[in-house]
């Protein structure tokens, strides 16, 4: 969800003027075309040990950037959450059908053109001028009593902190990894996020122009990307009911590497002899791409459809209806404190709440990130506090490597677990790792505009992450080992998280901890689970 604002301020603008720019060159989705199997396998290049242009605060200010961006060509709710334009989400009382829906808002003085029921959503978008406020028009739409709620299309963030990659063969954060070489054989786990290096395809696309400090950078017509799969992460079968729910494509391609490394840490594959090691390494992944990178925006893909709360919530029910039996989230959005109390109030989020509830009540357990705002005022995250109030899903906290809180960590009463997620600085040991896109050549829009080309998406190495991002995974991959063992209500793998975690910080469940650090060893066999 990285907002992350600590000393990237002074180069966002640069990066605000390449997503405005291209967003207003390309106000619809234009999408690219794709030939899979057409590319060459990955080219594994190992560990990234340094990066002398500063890897750190590049990769933070584009993460802030995008946040940045989106919120110039919207408006922002009074909790600091950016919403898109154009689009409201309505749940009509009674399940009113899209027409009448309709009629009714004709009668409102609210000027929608189109109400649509979306493909796995209980609710409405209702299309409006978007010179309107949609945060205005959806607190009119709340008077009325046929609406059960009514909320903007929020925008959502990945959730971690970026890094200074060096590579050690030691993962500190997985000194368990022989607990169960089944590992999650028989569960499909929805990594809802970036999307997923999961396929071998060219991809042949126009690449939007843009400027910034550095210059000018010319459009790219007819640009060839070679793109490839994970090779620690994809193997025949493994892949299943993949979706873009951006461009509503079967295609999740990942173009920013961050939900790779959040699947990597779920369930890189294990006891092969190569590279890292992931938690449950034999589940079944489904990669759900609800979140926008850069190179989405400049691939065409509207900035007003990019990580909004409708993508989150359709594809939580997808999963749920897809066979999915955990999902993770490493993502989130500031949010009010009091949504608990009255979610039909500006910057919460009834859409995505009632998905995970649904999602709960078919029997699926769901991880969410805490948050990664502890050092820049600590707002409520969501759906990290829509979580800590279903018995099934659960909001998790980082720590670092000798069980500290880790500084950028959200704190707060939502808070439920906490397990590795690194604390970053110069220590090899300070980051989780894992494989996903080697930057150098897919961020080439951070070169001098003479040096600039297409980027490639073909060369993987294993790269240190810190975040919540990167705590989330852990909970999931421990709790797709329960459910590999029978347990497969999501209230008693909760349930059984928390009672046997290692209780850290203040005795019994406190703010930055929740009930403490996941201990898999202690839930499997504390529950009496076979090994």
């Amino acid at each position: 969800m990285a907002r992350l604002r600590a000393g990237v301020c002074a180069a966002v603008p640069a990066f605000v003027s390449l997503l405005a720019l291209a967003h207003a060159q390309n106000p619809a989705s234009t999408g690219f075309s794709v030939v899979e199997g057409l590319g060459l396998p990955a080219v594994d290049a190992g560990a990234l040990r340094g990066e002398p242009h500063g890897v750190a605060t590049r990769r933070t200010t584009r993460q802030a950037a995008l946040s940045t961006a989106m919120t110039a060509v919207a408006r922002v709710g009074p909790s600091g959450a950016p919403y898109a334009p154009g689009r409201v989400l309505v749940k009509f009382r009674g399940g009113a059908s899209g027409a009448v829906s309709t009629q009714s808002l004709r009668t409102a003085s609210v000027s929608a053109a189109l109400s649509t029921r979306p493909d796995y959503a209980d609710f409405d978008i209702v299309t409006i001028d978007p010179a309107e406020d949609a945060q205005q028009v959806a607190a009119a739409l709340r008077e009325r009593p046929d609406v059960e709620w009514a909320q903007p299309a929020y925008y959502m963030h990945t959730d971690f902190v970026p890094n200074d990659p060096f590579y050690k063969e030691l993962q500190w954060n997985l000194p368990l990894r022989d607990i169960q070489p089944s590992a999650g054989s028989s569960i499909t786990v929805a990594v809802i996020d970036t999307g997923l290096a999961y396929t071998n395809a060219m991809i042949t696309t126009d690449i939007l122009g843009f400027r910034d400090r550095l210059g000018t950078y010319p459009p790219i017509p007819n640009a060839v990307i070679p793109y490839a799969a994970a090779t620690q992460l994809v193997t025949p079968g493994r892949v299943v009911a993949p979706h873009d729910f951006v461009n509503n494509t079967n295609t999740p391609f990942d173009f920013d590497g961050h939900g790779t490394h959040v699947s990597g840490t779920l369930g890189q594959l294990t006891n092969d002899g190569i590279g890292a090691a992931g938690v449950a390494f034999n589940v079944k992944l489904m990669p759900l791409k609800a979140i926008c990178a850069e190179w989405d925006v400049l691939f065409g893909s509207a900035i007003a459809r990019c990580s909004t709360d409708d993508n989150v919530a359709q594809a939580i029910r997808y999963a749920a209806d897809n066979g999915a039996r955990i999902i993770n989230m490493s993502i989130g959005r500031d949010s009010p404190a009091t949504c608990a109390t009255n979610r039909n109030q500006p910057d919460c989020a009834p859409a995505i709440e009632d998905a995970m509830n649904y999602a709960v009540g078919k029997g699926v357990f769901i991880a969410v990130a805490a948050g990664n705002e502890f050092t820049t005022g600590n707002p409520t995250q969501t759906p990290a506090e829509i979580a800590s109030r279903i018995k099934g899903a659960v909001s998790v906290a980082a720590v670092g490597l000798f069980k500290e809180h880790a500084p950028y960590s959200s704190s707060g009463s939502w808070v439920e677990l906490a397990a590795p997620g690194g604390i970053g600085g110069s220590q090899d040991s300070g980051y989780v790792w894992q494989q996903t896109f080697d930057f150098h050549l897919t961020d080439t829009f951070d070169l001098p505009p003479a040096q600039y080309t297409a980027p490639r998406f073909d060369v993987l190495r294993h790269v240190g992450y810190a975040g919540t991002s990167q705590a989330t995974p852990h909970v999931a991959g421990v709790a797709a080992m329960l459910m590999q063992q029978g347990l497969t209500s999501p209230a008693a793998i909760e349930d059984a998280l928390e009672k046997f975690a290692v209780d850290l910080g203040s005795a019994g469940r406190d703010d930055l901890f929740g009930y403490g650090l996941i201990d898999a060893r202690n839930a499997l066999f504390g529950r009496g689970l076979a090994k």
